[in-house]
C-alpha cells in the first residue's frame, strides 16, 4: 500500500507548510524512508491560533445535540475507512495489523462515546436563602486547546483529547507525532469530511520543543493536555502554570503485577503476558513488575516464559506476527542496554534478549527473573517488551515495592481472595488497578495517574471535566 505525503490541516485547509519544509517518514520494520510530513514553522502555527480562535466562537455556539451527531458521523467514516488507515499506522509505527485496526475502531467507540456525553454537561440549580434569588452553576468550554501526542498509539492518543475537547465546545490544534503522521491525519480527515467547521480542527507537525513553547503561552490557548515522558510532562506543566492554563498530563508509569499464591496461575500468566507484549510493551499501562507470591512463583514463571516464547514477531503486515517492530531504533538500544545492566547485577535471562536481525527494528520478547531492585530495569520504565519477575512473600513486602517508584498510573493484581482485593483498593498508589483482568482503557472509565504519572483524566465523564470552566451566577429580582 502507498504511503501519503501527509500535510497539515489548518482553517480548514490541507497544506504543506509555508517555508516547504518537511521531515522523512521511515517504516520501523524495514528502515526505509516510505514519505514526509510538513513541518510547521512560526509562520504555520500563528495560522492556526487565528483558526482556533475563530473556531471556538463558532463550535461553541453549535448546540450539543448537534455537536454529537457530527461527531458520530466522524465515528461511522472512520470504521468505514479502517482497512484503508490500519496498513498506514503499521507502515508508520511497527505494530500489527490487527492491532492498528483495533485502535482505529476503538477510536470510533471513544468518539461515540464522548459525543453522547458532551450532552449531559449539566450545571445545577442551588437552593438560595431567601426569596426571588436564582442561583446557578454553569459549565462553559474553557477555550481552544493544544494537544501534543506520542507515536506509540497515533490515533488513540489524539482521540481521546479530540472527542472530550469538541464534545465540550472547545476548538483544538493537534500537535502530532512526527514519526507517525498519517494515521493521526486520517482520523482528523474523518472529522473534517463529516463537516466540523473550518477552523475546530488544526493539525501540525514539527519540532515538539519549539511547538510547545511557542503554543503554550500563547494567549489564545486556554488548555493544553499531553502525553508522553514524565521528564517532558513536568517541564510542559510548568510552562502551563506559569500562564495560568489548564493541564491534562498522562506520562510515564512502570506498572507493578502482582499475583498471589491463591490466584489463578494460568490465567495470570495469559493475561499479563498478553498486555506485556502488545504494542511490542510500548504501552504506559503495560505490566512491568511482575510480583509474584513465592509458592506458585515457579509455576507462573514457566507459563510466562512458555506465552513468551510463543509470541511470532515480524512485520506487522505478516497477518502471522503476534508482535511487530520496535518503533526507532532509541527503544532497541534502551531495551539491550537494561537487559545487559539487570544480567550484570545477577538477574537471569529466561528469554528473549536480543535484537533480531540487522534489518528493521525487531527485538525477541524478553523475560528477566530474580531483577535485583536497583537494576535500571525496575526504577526506570522499560518502554518495550521487557518483563521483570520477582518474587515476595507477605503482603506488606509486596506493597512497599508496588509503591517505591514516583509512578502511579497502572497497577494489576490476581487474587481468589476477596479480602485481598479489597485491601489492595485501598492501599496500591496508582490511579487505575485492574483485579483479574485487564480493562483499563475504555472509552466510559476514568484513564489516568497519580505522582509523577500525571493528572487529571482521559476517560470517562472525568475526561471532560478538564475542558470545561465552572461558572456561577446569582440573579435577584429587581
Amino acid at each position: 500500500m502507498t504511503y501519503p505525503d501527509v500535510l497539515l490541516h489548518i482553517n480548514g485547509a490541507w497544506r504543506g507548510s509555508k517555508s516547504g519544509k518537511s521531515i522523512a517518514i521511515l517504516n520501523p520494520a524495514t528502515e526505509e524512508t516510505i514519505g514526509t510530513v510538513a513541518h510547521a514553522d512560526k509562520a504555520d502555527l500563528d495560522e492556526a491560533l487565528e483558526a482556533a480562535a475563530a473556531g471556538f466562537k463558532a463550535w461553541r455556539a453549535v448546540a450539543p445535540f448537534d455537536r454529537a451527531k457530527l461527531m458520530r458521523k466522524a465515528a461511522d467514516i472512520l470504521r468505514e475507512r479502517a482497512d484503508h488507515i490500519a496498513p498506514l499506522m503499521v507502515q508508520e509505527q511497527g505494530k500489527t495489523l490487527a492491532e492498528a485496526k483495533m485502535e482505529t475502531l476503538a477510536g470510533a467507540d471513544v468518539i461515540d462515546w464522548m459525543a453522547e456525553e458532551g450532552k449531559r454537561t449539566y450545571g445545577r440549580v442551588i437552593p438560595p436563602r431567601a426569596p426571588g434569588v436564582y442561583q446557578l452553576s454553569l459549565r462553559e468550554p474553557v477555550g481552544p486547546v493544544a494537544a501534543f501526542t506520542p507515536w506509540n498509539f497515533p490515533i488513540n492518543q489524539v482521540v481521546r483529547k479530540l472527542s472530550a475537547a469538541l464534545a465540550s465546545g472547545c476548538s483544538i490544534i493537534v500537535k502530532a507525532p512526527e514519526e507517525t503522521p498519517a494515521s493521526p491525519a486520517e482520523l482528523i480527515r474523518a472529522f473534517v469530511d463529516a463537516g466540523i467547521p473550518a477552523g475546530v480542527i488544526n493539525l501540525v507537525y514539527g519540532v515538539p520543543a519549539e511547538i510547545s513553547e511557542y503554543l503554550i503561552p500563547h494567549p489564545i490557548i486556554r488548555k493544553i493536555s499531553f502525553t508522553g515522558s514524565t521528564s517532558v510532562g513536568k517541564q510542559l506543566a510548568a510552562l502551563a502554570g506559569l500562564h495560568m492554563k489548564r493541564a491534562t498530563m498522562e506520562l510515564g508509569g512502570h506498572a507493578p503485577a502482582i499475583v498471589f499464591n491463591d490466584a489463578d496461575v494460568t490465567k495470570a500468566a495469559a493475561v499479563l503476558s498478553g498486555a506485556k507484549y502488545r504494542n511490542a510493551g510500548q504501552v504506559c499501562v503495560s505490566p512491568t513488575r511482575m510480583l509474584v507470591q513465592d509458592k506458585v512463583y515457579n509455576e507462573f514463571v514457566d507459563k510466562f516464559v512458555e506465552g513468551t516464547k510463543a509470541v511470532k514477531v515480524g512485520n506487522g503486515l505478516d497477518a502471522a506476527s503476534k508482535m511487530g517492530a520496535l518503533a526507532n531504533p532509541r527503544r532497541v538500544q534502551a531495551i539491550e542496554g537494561m537487559v545487559q545492566d539487570a544480567v550484570a547485577k545477577g538477574a537471569k535471562l529466561k528469554a528473549g534478549g536480543a535484537r533480531i536481525g540487522n534489518k528493521g527494528y525487531f527485538f525477541e520478547p524478553t523475560v528477566i527473573t530474580d531483577v535485583p531492585k536497583d537494576a535500571r530495569a525496575m526504577n526506570e520504565e522499560p518502554f518495550g517488551p521487557l518483563a521483570l519477575i520477582s518474587p515476595f512473600s507477605s503482603f506488606e513486602e509486596v506493597e512497599v515495592e508496588a509503591n517505591r517508584l514516583p509512578y502511579g498510573l497502572a497497577s494489576y493484581a490476581f487474587t481468589g481472595s476477596t479480602k485481598t482485593a479489597t485491601a489492595l483498593g485501598s492501599v496500591i498508589e496508582s490511579g487505575m488497578l485492574a483485579i483479574n483482568g485487564a480493562p483499563l482503557a475504555l472509552p466510559e472509565v476514568p484513564f489516568g495517574g497519580i505522582k509523577d504519572s500525571g493528572y487529571g483524566s482521559e476517560g470517562g465523564t472525568e475526561a471532560l471535566e478538564g475542558y470545561l470552566n465552572i461558572k456561577y451566577i446569582t440573579q435577584s429580582a429587581s
